[in-house]
């Protein structure tokens, strides 16, 4: 489901079933992609001029910057791509340049749009993969027929000649047995009934594996490393290499399956159609931010960090970047910017980069009563998790409330007294309180288990007021 069937309001909603709190964040990105709709719709040449207002968020770590961008783009269904900002260095240094963020979200795109258009096609690949596979293992089993020789001809021409250095004379003429369709169907029916499921079956398969040389990419060389792998590609023998393999029955349906299916799927339009949603639709989320803060004055490393923002200038302002798929422009992408700024300050970054980030939002810390609903009601709460996982044991986990109200308690704690991680605290604390249940699930005889106000002090309290913290910081 695309932006133009959500609100604003609809967008929150949505992202309330995983995040909790940070509500001036989601209603910033909640207009962002709605903004995207509307620009789509406004008629005439200034569509084009209305660019997407890019967004910075800051705060600790653990408090939900990450995956408020994640959500937005599963909600989108848009090409999304997170890098971290520290990994990139100036052109020139040793390193990755900042253009392959753009190169990785059109990667992105490829498989995304290729995965629904895989998807449109399953049914048809998968009846089209049976027949094949039916064809297969009748034929295997009809008896070879005998060979016909070709009746004799008058020599005449070239033959009359050079005859005996001709070749294929006398040549012998063997048609390979064909499957009749009654057989086919019989077949297909055995297969289905799973009759054939431990049957041997050999295909042909693509060998993706290069005999002649391996490729190893520097950083900062990927465009050229896949220029290169193509080269080799498109050399004699290179391309549509195959190779047999013996297998059974349900992996030869599946194999079938995803030969029909790339054979079904139009790879020319799959990426048209992925380099206007990279342009589109495209979100990149830039994660620490904070740490290529620097400005002029500064020797040593601050020299290559103002040399990535001014990299990165280009980029958000709009330009066009070369991949192999096709040049992509950048214009229309949505940056989010997202970092601590614990030992830097926004005021850090260079005023360029600043300035093409107009929408700052600043998120809040998390508390005991933050931690207390993270822990029951998101849609992946850690105590879910945690319940799934022992069911699978025959284990009846079981939290009270006063036992998550511990745990939020013991996390907050924990933070204060420590790094404050945020909502990461959360699954140290659980793993410690649960680590014991864990080891013993298999064994244990009595199938409930209860996390209690007592139950949680008895374990946590130890570790929390003595220097064994320092295990559970991760």
């Amino acid at each position: 489901m695309s932006s133009p069937y959500f609100t604003p309001r609809e967008i929150v909603g949505e992202l309330d079933r995983y995040i909790v709190g940070q509500q001036k964040a989601k209603r910033a990105v909640a207009v962002a992609l709605r903004n995207r709709y509307r620009r789509q719709r406004v008629e005439g040449d200034l569509r084009d001029e209305i660019s997407p207002k890019n967004i910075i968020m800051e705060g600790p770590t653990g408090v939900g910057k990450t995956e408020i961008a994640r959500r937005l783009a599963k909600l989108a269904k848009a090409p999304f791509v997170k890098v971290e900002a520290s990994k990139f260095t100036e052109v020139g240094y040793v390193g990755r340049d900042v253009e392959s963020i753009i190169r990785d979200l059109v990667d992105t795109a490829i498989n995304l749009v290729r995965d629904e258009e895989i998807e449109a096609v399953k049914h048809r690949a998968e009846e089209q993969a049976e027949e094949r596979l039916a064809r297969i293992l009748v034929e295997r089993d009809l008896p070879e027929p005998e060979p016909t020789p070709e009746p004799e001809r008058p020599v005449q021409g070239p033959a009359a000649i050079f005859g005996p250095f001709l070749m294929n004379q006398g040549a012998t003429e063997s048609k390979r047995p064909r499957a009749s369709q009654s057989q086919i169907v019989e077949m297909r029916d055995r297969i289905r009934r799973g009759e054939m499921d431990e049957e041997l079956v050999e295909l042909e398969v693509k060998d993706s594996s290069n005999p002649f040389m391996t490729i190893f990419g520097a950083h900062g060389m990927e465009e050229m490393e896949f220029n290169l792998r193509d080269m080799l590609g498109n050399l004699p023998g290179g391309k549509g290499r195959t190779k047999k393999r013996r297998v059974k029955v349900p992996e030869a349906l599946e194999i079938l399956a995803a030969q029909e299916a790339e054979r079904l799927v139009d790879q020319d339009r799959v990426q048209r159609e992925a380099l206007k949603r990279a342009q589109e639709s495209g979100i990149v989320f830039l994660d620490e931010i904070d740490k290529i803060g620097g400005r002029e004055g500064f020797q040593g490393a601050d020299v290559s960090r103002e040399g990535v923002q001014r990299d990165l200038l280009p980029i958000i302002e709009g330009s066009t970047v070369n991949t192999k798929y096709g040049p992509v422009k950048t214009d229309h992408i949505l940056f989010i910017a997202a970092g601590a700024f614990h030992v830097s300050k926004l005021s850090d970054l260079i005023p360029e980069l600043q300035g093409r980030f107009p929408i700052r939002v600043t998120l809040d810390s998390l508390e005991a009563e933050d931690f207390k609903l993270i822990l029951t009601e998101p849609r992946n709460a850690l105590t879910k998790q945690y319940v799934a996982l022992m069911a699978t044991e025959g284990i009846d986990l079981k939290f009270t409330e006063d036992g998550v109200e511990a745990i939020a308690r013991y996390a907050a704690e924990a933070n204060r007294q420590a790094e404050n991680i945020g909502a990461r605290r959360l699954h140290t604390i659980l793993e410690a309180l649960l680590e014991e249940l864990s080891f013993t699930a298999p064994e244990r005889t009595e199938r409930e288990f209860i996390v209690d106000a007592a139950y949680v002090e008895k374990t946590i309290e130890p570790i929390v007021s003595s220097a064994e913290l320092s295990k559970f910081i991760l």
